[in-house]
């Protein structure tokens, strides 16, 4: 069975015909547990997300500040398990008929198997990977893989990544190239910065692929600001924030539905 690589794309260049951003939301499988999971999923796009990353929560989330790391906590305490990722992404994919990613650390895909993860997700109706650890040129065989199944291979570029370094990346890359607004870990922050709008410049001199900026976004305003200049706007700590602090589940449900919501109008906002 094939990935949904090209749901992604249509989804992306549709966003684009409409004169706006996409929408990508980011939530963590297994939080607070694997069936509320997958219904915050629901939630977002209920809301108005056009895509969603699953993350797959890791004990040692590098890019990751300490909104997701504390999700991603309970999730392993709860002991989620890529099967459980894998249901994540089927059943938000099945109720939505959306693109739905994973984004994950290089380390348990290696334990887990390159063919067997790629083949999973693909059967699942996964739209593609987010890799923010895995260095371009070790990526072989999980391109290899991921483009026999249909799924896209989304690497991350950061403001300190130099133009030749860039057009190496967006090179190998497929369905979007993850733009990191500025240095450092995830988590809301007061602006976005220009250093993201220069970053979006520089990739878009390498490649065609639509650029998403991510990290720090968390209001409709910045989600105004970065649609000005990206093709798609990525939220996850301010979605995983409004679940931590609900009072309970539906609380939770409720919330980042409506965030949804504003971040949707916010990035169809004229400038």
């Amino acid at each position: 069975m094939s990935g949904n690589i090209r749901l992604l794309a249509e989804t992306l260049e549709r966003a684009k015909s409409e004169d706006r951003a996409a929408l990508i939301a980011y939530l963590p499988a297994g939080f607070p547990t694997v069936d509320g999971g997958i219904e915050a999923v629901k939630a977002v796009f209920d809301g108005g997300a056009d895509i969603v990353e699953v993350g797959l929560p890791h004990s040692d989330p590098v890019l990751d500040g300490p909104v997701i790391q504390t999700a991603d906590d309970i999730a392993l305490r709860g002991g989620v398990r890529i099967a459980d990722v894998m249901r994540t992404v089927r059943e938000a994919h099945e109720a939505t008929g959306k693109p739905v990613l994973v984004m994950t650390y290089w380390n348990p895909i290696d334990r887990y198997g390159v063919e067997r993860f790629t083949a999973e997700l693909a059967e699942a109706g996964g739209a593609g990977c987010i890799l923010p650890d895995l260095p371009v040129q070790e990526s072989a065989l999980w391109r290899e893989h991921a483009e026999k199944h249909g799924l896209a291979t989304v690497f991350v570029v950061a403001p300190s990544s130099k133009d030749e370094r860039l057009a190496t990346i967006t090179a190998a890359g497929s369905g979007f190239v993850y733009a990191a607004s500025l240095m450092g870990v995830t988590g809301t922050r007061e602006s976005v910065g220009e250093q993201a709008a220069d970053l979006v410049g520089r990739t878009r001199a390498t490649s065609d692929l639509p650029v998403c900026v991510g990290l720090g976004v968390s209001n409709a305003a910045q989600a105004a600001e970065v649609a000005r200049f990206a093709d798609g706007v990525i939220v996850g700590s301010a979605f995983v924030k409004r679940m931590l602090d609900a009072g309970d589940h539906a609380a939770g449900l409720a919330a980042v539905r409506e965030l949804a919501g504003e971040l949707a109008r916010g990035v169809r906002r004229v400038s």
